[in-house]
């Protein structure tokens, strides 16, 4: 596919968890070389789309699917064929005992490993790659159980990057970590969309969708507050509205992006 196909769609979507609805209505399309974030406040559904499209989470209604092919029903993807086209970096990843860098990062070619003895040619170079553009390089050898959560983090991103799909879904990837690594995520998540990923990322901070989106899905209570361009999206009406505070938007005298900044009640105010 070229650029700005959809490679991955949720159309319409109902999710629900038990017999609670939580996301209604919502429609989204990841497109080939561009980044797309989904925001908004606490429990208005942004991980539980993440995860619908990632096939974690079966919807009630609508549908879901990879490059027009849909991800359940009779003619749906293989699960392997799924694992080489979308990945998923969740919140929440185990911390395996007496493993290494190395193993935990391999752990994403296993879509690409054949026959019975497990042979993957470009695994070594896929890993490789995959632990240089996170930094993990220098701890490969190191078991993952010796690892703060901010390079632990770092290096499941790394087994995601792995297993080198077309589709890249990041769940919060700037959790844990500090001011250095999360410029440094943020900048491979752009440069992986600038090389034809499609890539969707849900983020809390509004300023860091500023600076690497494409496009922004804002979300409150379940459904689309707002979507498209970055300006479009973000603005300080839209925001207010969907977190309940007022929110001041500027641009960035360093970045030139958009500045979001809330209002509290001591906020200090510029006198005109």
């Amino acid at each position: 596919m070229s650029r700005g196909d959809a490679l991955l769609a949720g159309e319409d979507l109902v999710l629900a968890h038990h017999d609670r609805t939580v996301v209604e209505g919502v429609s989204l399309s990841l497109r080939a070389g561009a980044v797309t974030a989904l925001v908004g406040p606490n429990g208005s559904g942004k991980s539980t789309v993440l995860r619908s499209l990632a096939r974690l989470h079966r919807p009630r209604g609508g549908r879901v699917a990879v490059g027009g092919r849909a991800v359940w029903g009779r003619s749906a993807l293989s699960g392997k064929e799924f694992a080489r086209s979308v990945t998923l970096l969740t919140q929440q990843r185990p911390t395996p005992s007496g493993v290494s860098v190395r193993d935990v990062v391999s752990y994403g070619r296993h879509p690409y490993r054949a026959g019975w003895r497990g042979v993957d040619v470009e695994g070594g170079a896929a890993v490789a790659r995959a632990m240089e553009l996170t930094g993990v390089t220098p701890m490969a050898d190191r078991g993952v159980d010796e690892l703060s959560g901010g390079e632990l983090q770092r290096v499941w991103l790394a087994s995601c990057l792995a297993q080198q799909t077309s589709v890249l879904l990041l769940d919060e990837p700037t959790n844990h970590l500090d001011l250095r690594y999360q410029v440094e995520v943020l900048d491979v998540v752009r440069d992986l969309a600038d090389q034809g990923v499609a890539v969707g990322v849900v983020l809390h901070d509004l300023d860091h969708a500023a600076v690497v989106a494409d496009e922004v899905v804002l979300l409150s209570e379940g459904r689309v507050v707002a979507a498209g361009a970055v300006r479009d999206v973000l603005t300080g009406d839209h925001l207010s509205r969907a977190y309940g505070v007022t929110v001041h938007v500027a641009d960035d005298p360093v970045t030139g992006a958009i500045h979001c900044r809330p209002l509290g009640r001591h906020a200090p105010r510029t006198v005109s």
